[in-house]
């Protein structure tokens, strides 16, 4: 195969080749939180081994952490046994921990870019399923296991079998209302959620040459949604100027240099891929999940599709998930009545997000009877909003401004879906019981769109909020 950024990046971060025909990868960055550490520095105290390079190791707390009430002792005694473990850990074993104490606490996957810890090339490993989000900067970023983050923590390197490249490119521009989010939706709901398996993806095309770098995480962050090893971008000038001046990267005359070395490492205009798919902005609209995976969506316009439409070996998982979610076939997900509205996630808690759905929630009103709750992805996105006033538009439409923290995306902290509570989440995930009840159900969407339906308490098309253009 001839110069895509994958294999670039993969070649030069091979140490070589196991007999079980798998590459040893060298790991150049690994970011752990407090989750699924615990156990993997227990087997190293076992093993009596040392972190191998504890300076290319970087911690946070995110997934169990309160979002209203931080008061320590946490009132969830395994959540606090958590935090305690990952303080202690990273004392002994010598690794950088972003706790609560510190500004750069957030979210795993957005404190990395933020911190300037995630670059171009880089191979990037974490005990979580969304580390995806990295390779918008042309990083090829694995999730991985607990047994695998002590191997990495212990040795630097994972024992890998070397995924086929699969590049994603979408032409011409997206409508006023149609967001990133509602683009890796489209693109997952036309593949499937297996069929990325097996693959890494590039994603190209002029819709993510003009996306911004958190437009370009969000699409990255759910390639793991649609069955893939990871997701891609190829570094640009978007990806350079985002990274200038961070703090982890080179400054002044080497900044430059190691500008030059990231732009070389874009796919070339001969790069050859096991397989490309095209797919056009225009089919693209405002998208909603009506299942129990995110390949279940529709736009906003359309239906929920009848049975019959699916292939025949998903059709028993699309009558489980109508019954689940108490929907029709054959009816509009427009006018589903919400109980909650989530803006947050490593999908979708950046600074950008939160100002494109402080825009829809000014001058509104969040519908009697729905909980409306933001929660910024980092310290940093926390008090970026605070000095734009985002915080006041929120609180005066009715919706709680919280701490950073992954919250209501996933069951691990007390932010939770009740009984039967019907979520509008700009989270990734609308599994079964993801948010917190056994019963309660999720529908995926954009934060404009997960504010649009908190203020009219049910699904609708964000597009009729926005302001005309005028010409």
């Amino acid at each position: 195969m001839t110069s895509n950024l994958f294999n670039k990046v993969w070649d030069q971060h091979t140490v070589g080749t196991l007999p079980s025909g798998q590459t040893q990868l060298f790991i150049g960055l690994h970011l752990i939180h407090e989750v699924t550490s615990p156990q993997a520095f227990e087997m190293l105290r076992e093993r009596k081994l040392k972190v191998m390079y504890p300076e290319r190791t970087f911690a946070t707390v995110d997934h169990i952490v309160p979002t209203d009430n931080q008061a320590r002792p946490f009132a969830d005694g395994l959540a606090e046994q958590m935090m305690s473990a990952i303080e202690v850990n990273c004392d002994e074993f010598g690794i950088t921990l972003f706790d609560l104490k510190d500004d750069r606490q957030g979210i795993v996957h957005i404190v990395g870019p933020e911190e300037g810890l995630t670059q171009p090339g880089l191979t990037i490993a974490c005990g979580d399923s969304h580390t995806s989000t990295h390779g918008a900067f042309g990083a090829i970023a694995f999730g991985i296991g607990t047994s695998q983050v002590a191997y990495v923590l212990a040795t630097q390197t994972l024992a890998m079998n070397k995924p086929k490249v699969r590049r994603i490119e979408v032409t011409g521009e997206l409508a006023s209302g149609v967001y990133a989010k509602d683009v890796i939706l489209y693109i997952i709901r036309q593949l499937g959620v297996k069929g990325g398996i097996g693959y890494a993806y590039e994603y190209a095309g002029e819709v993510f040459d003009r996306m911004n770098m958190e437009e370009r995480m969000t699409v990255c962050n759910m390639s793991i949604e649609g069955g893939a090893r990871c997701g891609y971008v190829n570094p640009d000038e978007t990806t350079i100027e985002y990274l200038r001046g961070r703090p982890h990267v080179p400054q002044g005359d080497a900044f430059d240099k190691a500008a030059d070395k990231w732009r070389a490492l874009a796919s070339g205009s001969d790069a050859t891929f096991d397989d490309e798919v095209r797919f056009s902005a225009d089919q693209i609209e405002p998208t909603v999940t009506w299942g129990i995976n995110p390949a279940q969506s529709v736009g906003i316009s359309e239906n929920i599709p009848p049975v019959d439409e699916f292939p025949a070996d998903e059709q028993t998982g699309v009558k489980e998930a109508l019954e689940y979610m108490s929907l029709e076939a054959g009816k509009p997900i427009r006018g589903q009545k919400i109980d909650v509205a989530f803006i947050g996630s490593c999908t979708n808690g950046r600074i950008s997000d939160l100002r494109e759905a402080a825009r829809i929630a000014e001058g509104n009103k969040v519908a009697s009877g729905v909980k409306a709750i933001v929660v910024p992805g980092s310290q940093k996105i926390l008090k970026q909003a605070e000095s734009e006033g985002l915080h006041e538009i929120f609180q005066a439409a009715g919706f709680e401004w919280r701490a950073a923290g992954c919250s209501m995306c996933l069951a691990m902290n007390p932010d939770k879906l009740q009984g039967r509570e019907v979520s509008a989440s700009s989270s990734n995930r609308n599994f079964k019981g993801r948010q917190g009840s056994p019963t309660g159900r999720t529908l995926l969407m954009s934060p404009a769109m997960v504010t649009a339906a908190a203020i009219e308490g049910a699904v609708t098309d964000v597009r009729e909020m926005l302001s005309p253009v005028t010409v």
